[in-house]
């Protein structure tokens, strides 16, 4: 990739250029990614149809852009280890490891905030269902 070589207001838009190829890179390339994706627009369609309110909003969104930002930091981690590590080697594997467990702990917090944003309206949901 070309270095960003522009000056003044043409560098700072090209940045965000650059920022979406890698959005769009790692979308293309990564499953986990388009998993978590996914699972994004079926949370904000469901928070939609159930009307959660703007707090709880807020809470979901930090959620969703937790787990989405943790995900493209390990695959940046995981495109340097194997460029500057093709063959297996333990400090690799550990910081792949590392990475991936930086995931998790951000799509354990997301499903923690999504059982605490849901509980209620689901459960208002069945009582309205049931009546």
């Amino acid at each position: 990739m070309p270095k960003n070589t522009a000056v003044g207001p043409k560098r700072f838009w090209k940045s965000f250029w650059y920022a979406a190829q890698g959005l769009r890179q790692a979308f293309r390339t990564e499953m986990n990614m388009k998993v978590h994706t996914c699972f994004a627009v079926v949370v904000l369609l469901f928070a939609t149809l159930l009307r959660v309110p703007p707090g709880d909003w807020m809470l979901l969104l930090l959620a969703i852009t937790l787990v989405l930002a943790a995900e493209l930091i390990n695959t940046a981690i995981e495109s340097v280890v194997d460029l500057v590590s093709p063959e297996v080697h333990p400090l690799a594997k550990a910081a792949k490891d590392t990475a991936a467990g930086a995931v998790f702990l951000a799509a354990v917090f997301a499903v923690i905030a999504g059982i605490y944003v849901f509980y209620h309206p689901v459960i208002d949901w069945i009582t309205a269902l049931m009546s």
